[in-house]
């Protein structure tokens, strides 16, 4: 079963926008950059490598700091098409909104982390189990503030995704977990029916020859101290993710081919 037509259009509008803006800015070969001689003389140790580039340093520069804003308009159209694709919506919880957690569930959260810091393996059976016990009498505490990318309530379900286009720091993999530790002690404190569950969603696995294809062990030898904090289970790499996201098979396979055609339309009417 593949995609609905108002889906592909939606998705299609968003490459499009994306591609619109990108254009407009892109570099031109005589652009000057103010910092360009402090790039010069640093960039002299990468002579050997640049040699075959033959690109000026203003213009390098230039391109560098375009991409970078393509990699954040991709980062913003990624959530864009998690929420098309899904229903889902972004949704924070944070000031006003910051929800509350039993101090049962606080503190096992704090040890859990202490035991993955430790080395102790990543089990999210037993975690869950661990945080989602709580006595209705207990004090409360504030949970920490979050905001989830891709926020899905129905019927029996909270889910949430956070979604990661680059390759999370040094150190980030803690934080994270700790977080939806938290995210996921609050849901179930207040929608105690409920399945609750989140994952950290990756668009694509930067590890592989294929641009479809994945190998999450692999992947989470590339992430520095991930695998620390986080079971594959947590984990929606690549095509895994769009098809989650969907509840289809072959959707990246979809949005690529959605993507070709967006392209190919806004360069012929260029």
């Amino acid at each position: 079963m593949s995609l609905s037509k108002e889906k592909k259009d939606r998705i299609s509008e968003v490459i499009k926008n994306i591609l619109l803006v990108r254009i407009g800015n892109f570099p031109q070969l005589n652009h000057q950059n103010r910092n360009a001689p402090f790039h010069d003389l640093i960039l002299t140790a990468f002579e050997e490598q640049l040699k075959p580039i033959k690109v000026p340093t203003p213009y390098l520069v230039a391109i560098a700091s375009w991409m970078h804003g393509l990699n954040t308009s991709l980062g913003t159209g990624f959530e864009s098409l998690a929420h098309i694709l899904s229903g889902g919506y972004k949704r924070t919880f944070t000031k006003n909104f910051t929800l509350k957690v039993k101090e049962s569930q606080a503190n096992n959260i704090g040890r859990i982390i202490v035991e993955l810091k430790s080395g102790i393996k990543p089990d999210l059976i037993r975690e869950n189990e661990i945080i989602f016990k709580f006595n209705k009498s207990e004090q409360e505490v504030n949970a920490l503030d979050f905001t989830v990318d891709n926020y899905i309530e129905k019927e029996g379900l909270i889910e949430g995704i956070e979604l990661k286009s680059v390759r999370p720091n040094s150190g980030e993999g803690r934080g994270e977990k700790e977080k939806i530790l938290y995210a996921k002690a609050a849901f179930k404190k207040t929608n105690s029916t409920k399945t609750v569950k989140y994952y950290i969603g990756f668009p694509f696995d930067p590890t592989s020859t294929s641009p479809k294809e994945f190998d999450k062990e692999r992947f989470f030898n590339y992430l520095v101290e991930f695998k620390k904090f986080f079971s594959p289970e947590e984990v929606l790499l690549s095509s895994e993710l769009w098809d989650h996201l969907s509840g289809q098979k072959n959707t990246m396979e979809e949005i690529f081919e959605i993507i070709k055609d967006t392209v190919s339309s806004v360069a012929k009417s260029r």
